[in-house]
């Protein structure tokens, strides 16, 4: 076995140390607003709490749980994320699927309009306009349809399905599969890897929208957790009207947000694992070709 050379294990230490403090730089405000949440208000409006809580309290956490508003919007927040994210993974990949068929009349095209997109839009008003115009205001479509295809995932996705050996689609057709039958047995089952990939960027996604919510729908318990947690950012709603007492409620303004940033990055953090695995090789096998 050859021995590394010195230059290389200078560079294998130096390359250590650095990812390492951008761990560190990237984790440090994530711990210090769960060391938030936990801590006492007179440590928070002091400054004193870091990557560990001072002056423990669960006083908000029980306030907010007890918040009957804040459970609707979470589950609102699941109901739009697991509809918008479905309709969005059906249309993104009938749409990478027909554009990797490079024998396709009009494929050009349809890539034109799907990059243009990517840096030209209607604007707000305009979209607005249409959104209402439809009567999508006020239900999960308003959310769902607007942001149904990105145009990154579309393209990673095309390249992905260019890349399959062209030989298992002609000899699935022999067997007398049609389009969609070579689509669902034979593709999507070699496509696991971006398929997982890109249900995770929408759903990431779509979980931490609030602005369509915020803009479409009117009435609050039709809203998702992304836009309660606005509003109690912004200091339009409290989360201490469980009849707390003023000792209470000064400890829901020091840490309100802290804790409601937690709740709401809570699942995604739990999803994350079990479809990491597929996150590298997936972004890897639809942007190379080779």
């Amino acid at each position: 076995m050859v021995r590394p050379s010195r230059s290389y294990r200078v560079f294998q230490g130096v390359n250590g140390v650095v990812l390492t403090l951008v761990v560190l730089v990237t984790l440090y405000p994530f711990a210090n607003i769960v060391a938030r949440s936990f801590s006492g208000e007179r440590q928070i409006r002091a400054g004193e709490v870091t990557l560990w809580p001072k002056g423990f309290n669960l006083t908000t956490y029980r306030i907010v749980f007890q918040d009957s508003m804040f459970w609707r919007n979470y589950g609102n927040t699941v109901f739009y994320t697991v509809v918008s994210t479905a309709v969005a993974m059906v249309l993104t990949t009938c749409y990478a699927y027909v554009l990797s068929k490079k024998n396709l009349k009009g494929r050009g095209v349809l890539v034109g309009i799907a990059v243009f997109t990517m840096f030209f839009t209607g604007g707000l008003i305009p979209n607005y306009i249409l959104v209402t115009e439809l009567g999508l205001k006020n239900s999960v479509w308003a959310i769902a349809l607007p942001n149904a295809i990105s145009v990154f995932n579309l393209l990673v996705m095309k390249a992905f399905f260019e890349s399959l050996p062209a030989e298992l689609e002609e000899a699935a057709q022999i067997d007398g599969l049609s389009t969609y039958g070579i689509l669902f047995r034979v593709v999507l089952p070699l496509s696991k890897a971006v398929v997982a990939t890109m249900v995770l960027f929408y759903t990431v996604s779509f979980w931490n929208s609030w602005f369509s919510a915020f803009l479409y729908l009117d009435q609050s318990d039709l809203m998702p957790v992304t836009v309660y947690l606005r509003n109690l950012i912004a200091g339009a709603t409290g989360g201490g009207n469980a009849g707390a007492g003023t000792a209470e409620l000064s400890q829901v303004g020091a840490s309100i947000q802290a804790v409601t940033i937690v709740l709401t990055a809570l699942p995604i953090i739990c999803v994350y694992p079990f479809v990491q695995r597929f996150f590298v090789s997936g972004v890897m096998l639809g942007a190379v070709k080779g």
